[in-house]
């Protein structure tokens, strides 16, 4: 008897590219080096896999099977790893109903193929953001699976009669498996998708179980003296059997096992007659044949590959880079806050002294010579470049603010072009427009972009605020660049404080001015130390992850800042504290200073000067250091902004394409076969704005024009500066599929 067994063939798919947006994903998320590489040979391994799995013709081997478990089980392990949907990483695959053509028959049945379609079932169909084709919507799904387990339940009979079990055994086994043969063919009744053959399959091997059942129960009536049910058992499998030989002959050949029918019934026959005269019951007073079932479902349970090795073994999950990045978050907050106290405590410790024209009000013995204090502030200024440095980077901030308000204003461009045509076809279509609203798919862009314009617009303030600093001191920054000749002769000559030195006053304030250098060197020492610090988060937020499911961020992160930088928290506070004290000493003894020197106009015109010079020193430095911080910020805005593009011209350019060639719905045919000029032309003016491979690409993609049997096809090739070409499609579409 020929087994008949029903497979279902391989869904064909049009290649596609996973390296490209993985590895776009991977460079705006991983820094460059040696990881960044890694990741990016694993994401084209990931594209040949696919190639290998869905992209050339299986053979009937082991070794075939291994390659699709093995995709399978890779496209699981990067399932939590990378953000797909449609305003992320967007992939369209574009797949043929596997029951187009080809042959059902031939195969093997595994209890996991069962379970695979329940698998498809119950998850895959929800994360489809359409509708499914037929071969695997819910119906019929369910249906295969039934058949897997049906033919699954035959395989255990087929292996019970072949090691010559118990016929009471074989009896139940091929009772239930006749049982799940009926439940599949009433399934299969009214799935028209399905291949012809499918149905009288299931209805022969319906019969053929049943037939099978009767006859080793007729060997255990045999056994028992029940000569007369034994007759009446095969003359039942006897019937089953002409049924399927009269109705299914074409798909299933049942002569091994009628001959074998029929000689037992001839033999129980002549038997009965001779011998032993025992009465044969009708059918229907017969004690019904047991059931025994040895199958089940099997969960897909993964890895289904024995010899599967994740290619992104060492990127962490998709919940854990979130964590990282908000940890990472949190430490920056933490780690500027601090720095921040320890900045603002050194302007104003500059500005206290510079108030007080210390220490220059110390050193200023002879009246006449510059305090060295302050010829030690011009060389610094000096070093850095003076007013040229400055007078530069304050001439650069406005060109790069206006590149990043560029790149931003090109990106949110791109996606009001691209929802003001998708509200506009909504509009037209109402319901037919199925597609997810574009506002919905932004809706994180858009924050993003609004955070950066609240960015710039701060930025832009905080170099008016700049400038106006840097215009109060100017010209006392451009006096410090002077020689020393000329500086000197730029103080007004004042009355010497000769009779101050030595006395008590002047060395209490020199120690406590010791005392504050001290302090403030401890601090950059401290702001060193803080941006030195490194841990890497990820081993905690794997625990947490697989103890509990879910990470509790904020928890474990506010746990091991504390952790971390507890201890230099409480440094840098104790050390503020100390040069309160030290100010406020300093204060309180220049009063008595000040009361001792003997002051008139030129003594008082000098303090001034000298205090404005120490003030513009600070000024300048504070200034030169704002400008690079600015400069750098503007910089590194840039690249993320550029990331940001990225992402609003790659969703643009996936779904143009996914709804030019990248859907098999029905309803994209009809509406684009009356969707007006015009949107055709505004979709082709956001294309152009959106990244795009070389028109060689599409044109030597074969295999992918030949899945989809475009009837009538517009491609339009605008070639542009660089000298690469984009692949406009758009027209009517009538496909053939």
């Amino acid at each position: 008897m020929a087994t008949g067994f029903v497979s279902v063939p391989l869904k064909k798919s049009s290649e596609v590219d996973f390296a490209k947006p993985l590895s776009k994903f991977i460079a705006s998320t991983n820094p460059s080096g040696e990881a960044q590489s890694e990741y990016t040979r694993a994401a084209e391994e990931l594209s040949k896999l696919r190639k290998s799995a869905v992209g050339r013709p299986l053979d009937k081997h082991d070794s075939s099977l291994e390659i699709l478990l093995r995709y399978y089980d890779q496209l699981c392990a990067i399932e939590p790893k990378f953000p797909f949907s449609e305003n992320q990483i967007c992939i369209t695959f574009t797949w043929k109903d596997a029951f187009d053509k080809g042959s059902l028959f031939g195969g093997s049945v595994k209890l996991g193929n069962s379970g695979a379609f329940q698998q498809i079932k119950d998850t895959v169909l929800s994360a489809l953001n359409r509708e499914p084709t037929m071969d695997i919507s819910p119906d019929t799904v369910g249906t295969l699976s039934l058949i897997m387990l049906a033919q699954a339940q035959e395989v255990f009979f087929l292996k019970a009669t072949a090691d010559k079990m118990k016929d009471a055994i074989i009896a139940k086994l091929a009772n239930q498996a006749a049982d799940y043969y009926g439940d599949a063919y009433k399934q299969c009744q009214y799935k028209e998708n399905l291949p012809k053959e499918v149905l009288p399959i299931l209805a022969a091997k319906h019969c053929i179980m049943q037939a099978n059942a009767a006859y080793h129960q007729s060997v255990l009536t045999k056994q028992q003296k029940k000569f007369g049910e034994e007759i009446a058992r095969l003359q039942h499998a006897t019937e089953l059997i002409k049924t399927v030989a009269s109705r299914y002959d074409e798909y299933i050949n049942v002569k091994d096992l009628s001959d074998k029918i029929s000689r037992a019934l001839t033999a129980a026959k002549k038997d009965n007659d001779f011998i032993y005269h025992d009465r044969v019951p009708d059918l229907k007073d017969l004690t019904p044949i047991g059931k025994a079932t040895l199958v089940k479902p099997t969960p897909v349970n993964v890895p289904l590959s024995q010899k599967f090795t994740d290619l992104f073994e060492k990127m962490v999950p998709l919940a854990v880079q979130q964590a990282l990045s908000m940890y990472n978050q949190r430490k920056a907050d933490l780690v500027n806050r601090v720095i921040g106290q320890m900045r603002e405590a050194n302007n104003l410790a500059n500005g206290v002294l510079a108030s007080l024209n210390l220490p220059a009000a110390l050193e200023d013995v002879s009246g006449h010579s510059i305090p060295q204090s302050i010829l030690e502030k011009s060389k610094a200024v000096i070093q850095q470049g003076g007013l040229e440095t400055v007078d530069q980077l304050i001439k650069d901030l406005p060109e790069l603010l206006q590149r990043n308000r560029e790149i931003l204003l090109e990106s949110m461009k791109i996606l009001d072009e691209e929802e003001s045509s998708d509200n506009d076809l909504r509009a037209k279509f109402q319901q037919r427009w199925q597609r997810t609203p574009s506002n919905e798919l932004y809706k994180s862009l858009r924050t993003e972009g609004g955070n950066f314009r609240n960015f710039l617009d701060k930025a832009g303030q905080a170099d008016n605020v700049v400038r106006e600093r840097y215009s109060t001191h100017r010209d006392a920054i451009a006096l410090l660049c002077h020689p020393e000749n000329e500086l000197n002769a730029a103080i007004p000559s004042g009355n010497p404080a000769n009779s101050l030195q030595g006395t008590e006053v002047i060395t209490i304030l020199k120690s406590l001015l010791a005392s504050l250098d001290e302090t403030k060197k401890e601090r950059e020492t401290l702001e060193n130390d803080i941006k030195l610090q490194q841990f890497d988060m990820s081993s905690a937020f794997l625990t947490a992850l697989a103890q509990d499911g879910a990470i509790n961020e904020e928890v474990i992160s506010v746990t091991e800042l504390d952790r971390i930088y507890g201890t230099y928290t409480q440094k840098v506070q104790k050390n503020l504290k100390s040069q309160e004290e030290l100010l406020s000493s300093i204060q309180m003894n220049h009063e008595e200073f000040s009361k001792s020197k003997q002051s008139n106009a030129e003594a008082d015109s000098r303090e001034e000067m000298l205090k404005k010079l120490a003030a513009a020193h600070d000024q300048y430095i504070e200034l030169v250091a704002n400008l690079k911080e600015g400069t750098k910020f503007y910089n590194e805005l840039t690249e993320i902004l550029l990331k940001l593009q990225n992402k609003c011209t790659d969703i643009v350019f996936a779904l143009l394409l996914a709804l030019f060639i990248g859907t098999k719905h029905p309803i994209w045919n009809k509406l684009l076969a009356v969707i007006p000029e015009e949107f055709k032309l505004r979709w082709s003016s956001i294309w152009r704005k959106c990244p795009r491979p070389p028109v060689q690409h599409f044109l030597s993609e074969k295999s992918y024009l030949s899945h989809h049997s475009f009837s009538e096809l517009n491609i339009f090739l605008v070639v542009n500066n660089s000298d690469s070409a984009i692949f406009l499609v758009y027209g009517i579409f009538i496909c053939l599929y």
